[in-house]
């Protein structure tokens, strides 16, 4: 199971915590506010209040072993980046931060955040379910209960075709693409058309399209 942090618990942040502890991940939640602390103590596995802009705080509230951190931090726009900038700092392999703007998205980015959220945009709930998937971002929601994710493949459909491994029956899913990796691992992956011939690699990435029910069971396969 997935080490998932928090930081802040707004409104968003609180949503995608009850969401996640719906699904039983263990979640670690670090906020300035103790009321809010205290509010959320219910739904996760830790939860401190301490400021994130203090990289030695995330430090000491276990931040560093999470393997994706939540920076929901809402206004407080210097704070969001140096929490940013921390999680990174921490070596976090995956730092999701929320942005109130386009321009606060763009710095975001620029300091190293992973993925940045919109929360008009993207929902508590649909987010939680991407980061306890295997592709913990890339799932996109094209309608209510209908998505398109990107997921690392099954084991069992390694060095198989799409036909081979009778995808669409198996799993319910249509597999719309391949995203291989290039030779050269500088360059950015190469999108191949999935037409049922092509091979499945161990290192590839799926972009399937299906009910977020059939998205989450192959997901955790």
């Amino acid at each position: 199971m997935k080490r998932i942090g928090i930081i802040g618990s707004g409104r968003f942040g609180q949503a995608l915590i009850e969401s996640l502890a719906e699904k039983g991940a263990d979640v670690l939640l670090l906020d300035t506010s103790q009321e809010k602390v205290q509010d959320a103590a219910d739904f996760v596995a830790k939860a401190v209040q301490a400021d994130a802009t203090n990289a030695r705080s995330l430090k000491e509230a276990g931040f560093a072993d999470c393997d994706v951190v939540v920076v929901c931090i809402g206004n407080n726009m210097e704070g969001s980046i140096m929490a940013t900038v921390n999680c990174k700092d921490l070596g976090i392999p995956t730092v999701v931060a929320k942005a109130v703007s386009d321009l606060h998205g763009k710095v975001l980015k620029r300091v190293g955040a992973d993925i940045v959220v919109y929360p008009d945009r993207d929902r508590a709930q649909r987010l939680a379910r991407a980061l306890l998937s295997r592709s913990p971002i890339d799932l996109f929601e094209i309608a209510d209960g209908i998505s398109v994710a990107e997921i690392t493949p099954p084991a069992e459909l390694v060095g198989k075709t799409l036909i081979e491994g009778n995808v669409r029956q198996q799993y319910g899913v249509t597999v719309l693409a391949i995203r291989r990796e290039a030779e050269d691992p500088r360059l950015p992956r190469k999108v191949i058309v999935a037409t049922g011939h092509e091979k499945i690699l161990e290192n590839d990435r799926l972009i399937v399209f299906g009910s977020d029910m059939k998205l989450d069971e192959l997901s955790h396969d």
